[in-house]
């Protein structure tokens, strides 16, 4: 059994260091991707205070109608 284990948890460790490797590698890539998607939309991705102000107007509006 000692011999297993001095087998067994090498083994492991190798294997746990490499599950976290592929996770940090995959989350980088879709932050880089999702990064490089916000600039080519050109917009920045962001809504301007006009924007929101007007919705709040269009809420207000529909709401009044309704009464």
């Amino acid at each position: 059994m000692d011999a297993g284990m001095q087998v067994a948890l090498p083994v492991l460790g190798v294997l746990a260091a490499a599950a976290a490797t592929f996770y940090v590698v995959s989350f980088s890539e879709l932050r880089e991707k999702s990064f490089r998607d916000l600039e080519e939309s050109g917009d920045g991705g962001f809504e301007s205070s006009l924007s929101s102000r007007k919705r709040r107007a269009r809420r207000k509006a529909e709401k009044k109608a309704k009464n």
